[in-house]
C-alpha cells in the first residue's frame, strides 16, 4: 500500500510537470482522477511533438551531431523509437516487435518510419490502459533477471523517456534553426 501511495504522488508530481512542459493542454484538460485517463492524455501530447519533431528536420540534417559525443540525429529518434517498443511491449507483457535496431537507421525516410510504427505500436498499448489493469504485474529487462514492476509504471517510465528526448530532440532543432512544433504550435495560435 505504501508503495502504491508513493507512487500516485511521484506520478501526479511527474504529471504536471510533464504536462507544463510539453502539452498543447492544461494540467485541468490532460488530468483526471484516472490514471489511466492521465496517462493517455501525456502520451499522446508528447507523441504529437516526437512525430512533429521527426518530421520537422530536413532530410540532410538527420545526420546532424551537435558534438562527437552525442548521437545524430537519426540515432536519437532510432533511440526513442527502440524504447518506445521496449516499454510498451514490457507493459503488455509481450516481446518486443522490433526486429532491427532503429539506431542503425540513418535516413529520414527510414527513421521517420520506424517512429511513426513504434509510437502507433504504443497507441493500442496506451488505448488499452485502463484504471483496471494500470497496476497489472508485469516485468521489464533483457537477460535473465527482468524487474518486477507494474503495467503503469512502464508506461510512466516511457513518457517521462520520451519527455527526455523530446528535450534533447528541440535542442538539435534549434541549433539547425527549426523552431520545435511544440513552439511552433504555441506561437501560432494551434493547438
Amino acid at each position: 500500500m505504501r508503495l502504491t501511495m508513493m507512487a500516485i504522488v511521484c506520478f501526479a508530481n511527474l504529471a504536471i510537470t510533464t504536462v507544463a512542459q510539453t502539452s498543447d493542454e492544461g494540467a485541468d484538460q490532460a488530468l483526471s482522477n484516472s490514471l489511466a485517463a492521465s496517462v493517455k492524455a501525456m502520451h499522446a501530447s508528447i507523441r504529437r511533438n516526437l512525430a512533429e519533431a521527426a518530421e520537422s528536420m530536413s532530410t540532410e540534417n538527420y545526420g546532424f551531431r551537435p558534438t562527437p559525443e552525442v548521437r545524430t540525429f537519426a540515432q536519437l529518434i532510432g533511440h526513442v523509437t527502440n524504447a518506445n517498443l521496449l516499454f510498451c511491449s514490457a507493459a503488455q507483457g509481450a516481446p518486443s516487435p522490433s526486429k532491427t535496431n532503429a539506431e542503425g537507421l540513418t535516413t529520414k525516410e527510414a527513421a521517420l518510419t520506424a517512429l511513426r510504427d513504434a509510437l502507433a505500436y504504443c497507441d493500442a498499448v496506451y488505448r488499452d490502459t485502463t484504471d483496471a489493469n494500470f497496476s497489472e504485474r508485469t516485468s521489464i529487462g533483457r537477460g535473465n533477471k527482468p524487474t518486477p514492476t507494474t503495467r503503469g509504471a512502464i508506461l510512466m517510465f516511457n513518457m517521462t523517456h520520451n519527455n527526455e528526448h523530446y528535450g534533447n530532440i528541440v535542442v538539435y532543432l534549434r541549433l539547425k534553426g527549426v523552431v520545435p512544433p511544440s513552439t511552433a504550435r504555441v506561437q501560432s495560435g494551434r493547438r
